[in-house]
């Protein structure tokens, strides 16, 4: 190991990188370190001891503003990532000693070429050309090590700090509206910078929207630029539509999506016009359908638990946390889970706070909705009552028929009658009777 890092010129504090000669020789010992360590457990600790994180900073440095250097970046960030992935304590040095976050910025802003026009704000070039292969994995091996340096960094204490993350999400949004050189690379870039903007502090994400200048023709909402937030739908939708390995490459843009628009009202406007826009159809349930909406309450019945919540969350959010907003768009039966999960089964709205201003109906809604099945969420034609033409005693003896039917169920052991508490909350049927009625008592002996 100490052979290579000395022919990666890991030891040379001071040597500026000048011998273009050399420079494959450093590569391909940054590519040798990289397998060493990823496949052996001694070498992730002698890494450590030998200090050589902070000599990767060190040649980063050196990489920084110059050319013909990339390759020897990329490997460079690649051993970053890979020693912050596998050492813990290599990932707390880079973040507390190293300034290790300020450092893998500057190689993320370096390889994306950004040039700012005011603070957290960078120039937008309608004509730029695509990223080069080069520049892109440079760019991607940097939001991968700065993804395990930042992790556990929801908690911004100081004014430093924040201002880091925010000079952070903006070259992150700057990453959003880059292209790679193929739309496979473009996709794995803008994947990598929604998992680091994850990490960010939801207070620092609204440098993702800036106020929008005449010139600009991007998506705007309320004055605000939403170029960034547009992708990111886009992103979520195409995800949507591959089908498969939900948890992996779905939920981190849907809980990023969920804390935006919990805690930036221009997002959360923006996004629910596009999901949520005013019903006006409603003869199909809300899971048919091919529109964004239709997808997303399709996924809240998914057989992923992860999966299923963050969906559920993510449209209960849009609908401000209120419940009786949330089954006009989804229906009862999609979100019984959701709402059996934060007791909430009996109605009302959740813990956060948001604007009073109210959603307006649409004619056809208000029109259809007498008709409106609560369960499914769609209008249904008005059903014969079967109990019409039965005599009293018929109904006597079907009503005891269910009953007895209900109780050998439960005697059985193959179902367990269940109620809702006064709080919202499921319990067997039993005690959420015996809660009633005590919470009913309380009630009348305090009037």
């Amino acid at each position: 190991m100490q052979i290579l890092m000395r022919l990666a010129k890991l030891d040379t504090v001071e040597d500026p990188l000048e011998t273009v000669s050399e420079f494959p020789v450093i590569v391909e010992a940054l590519k040798c370190l990289c397998n060493i360590i990823f496949n052996s457990s001694v070498a992730q600790k002698l890494s450590l001891e030998l200090n050589l994180a902070a000599m990767l900073c060190n040649l980063l440095q050196k990489c920084k503003d110059r050319q013909l250097v990339d390759d020897i970046k990329c490997f460079d960030l690649r051993l970053l990532f890979l020693l912050s992935l596998l050492h813990t304590d290599i990932r707390a040095q880079l973040r507390q000693e190293l300034q290790g976050v300020q450092v893998l910025t500057q190689a993320l802003e370096s390889s994306l070429s950004v040039r700012w026009t005011e603070e957290y704000k960078a120039a937008e070039d309608r004509d730029r050309l695509p990223l080069s292969l080069q520049e892109t994995d440079c760019a991607i091996e940097a939001l991968k090590a700065l993804f395990n340096v930042t992790l556990d960094s929801w908690n911004v204490h100081s004014k430093n700090e924040s201002h880091q993350f925010r000079y952070m999400a903006a070259i992150l949004r700057h990453c959003l509206l880059t292209t790679g050189p193929t739309e496979e690379k473009t996709e794995e870039l803008h994947s990598n910078a929604i998992n680091l903007l994850s990490n960010v502090p939801v207070s620092c994400l609204d440098v993702l929207i800036n106020p929008s200048s005449q010139e600009e023709t991007d998506i705007k909402y309320n004055g605000m630029n939403m170029g960034a937030i547009q992708i990111l739908l886009d992103f979520m939708e195409k995800r949507i539509d591959k089908g498969s390995s939900y948890r992996e490459g779905l939920t981190p843009v849907l809980s990023l999506l969920t804390e935006c628009c919990r805690t930036h009202r221009n997002i959360r406007k923006f996004i629910k016009a596009q999901v949520l826009p005013p019903l006006r159809d409603v003869s199909n349930r809300p899971e048919v359908g091919t529109t964004v909406r239709n997808k997303l309450v399709r996924l809240m019945t998914h057989v992923d638990l992860g999966v299923k919540q963050i969906a559920a969350e993510f449209l209960f959010v849009l609908c401000k946390e209120r419940v009786d907003s949330l089954l006009k768009y989804t229906g009862y039966g999609n979100a019984a889970g959701l709402l059996a999960a934060r007791g909430l089964l009996a109605g009302g709205r959740g813990d956060h706070w948001y604007s009073d201003d109210e959603d307006t109906d649409t004619e056809e809604y208000k029109s259809a909705k007498p008709n409106i099945n609560l369960i499914t969420g769609h209008l249904e034609e008005p059903m014969p009552n079967p109990m019409d033409e039965m005599t009293e005693e018929q109904k006597e003896y079907e009503a005891m028929k269910l009953v007895n039917m209900f109780d050998k169920l439960s005697r059985d052991e193959l179902i367990k009658p269940m109620g809702v508490r006064p709080d919202g909350t499921m319990a067997p049927l039993e005690e959420a009777v015996s809660q009633y009625h005590t919470s009913k008592q309380e009630s009348s002996d305090s009037d």
